[in-house]
């Protein structure tokens, strides 16, 4: 198989594939590097919240353009509130850590 055609194909099974619901491992990898805790830490809140975010913005993203896919905004307000619950959790838990996420994640004014 030459290269050009080769291509063409993965740009074709690329352009089928509307959009990735999970995060990319890059990304995710990003996310956990910048917020945690420790060097193996990869289910403190601030993680957790934080990858949450990242599928909000994406699922949000997605919606923009598939403004009747109700099963899409069905698992968005699930994520919402599971990410509601972990940072009122978090600010149970410390107020400093709390205030600190929601600046760099931009969540609240």
């Amino acid at each position: 198989m030459t290269k050009k055609l080769h291509e063409k194909l993965l740009v074709i099974q690329f352009q089928n594939k509307e959009v990735e619901v999970s995060l990319d491992n890059r990304v995710k990898d990003k996310v956990v590097g910048s917020f945690k805790i420790h060097d193996r830490d990869t289910g403190s809140p601030e993680v957790q919240i934080a990858l949450l975010t990242e599928r909000i913005k994406d699922i949000t993203n997605h919606l923009r353009t598939h403004r009747k896919d109700i099963h899409s905004r069905r698992g968005l307000l699930l994520l919402v509130s599971k990410r509601r619950k972990l940072l009122k959790y978090l600010s149970r838990k410390g107020e400093e850590r709390y205030s600190t996420l929601i600046k760099k994640l931009g969540l609240r004014a």
